[in-house]
């Protein structure tokens, strides 16, 4: 199933139960990828370096 149908689902589910209408899928993405973008600019990842092997143990 992909996003639209079940976006037409849960809103014929809500209309069931007299419940407000999700959002359409991906009206939010660009805010989740600016976002995402910002916290990355001030939360840079960092190198990891991998653990040294040491033969003869």
């Amino acid at each position: 199933m992909d996003a639209i149908q079940q976006h037409m689902l849960d809103t014929y589910r809500a209309a069931q139960r007299s419940e407000p209408a999700p959002p359409p899928p991906g009206r939010h993405d660009r805010s989740v990828l600016r976002d995402l973008y910002r916290h990355w600019l001030t939360h840079p990842p960092t190198r990891r370096t991998a653990p040294s092997s040491r033969s003869g143990v």
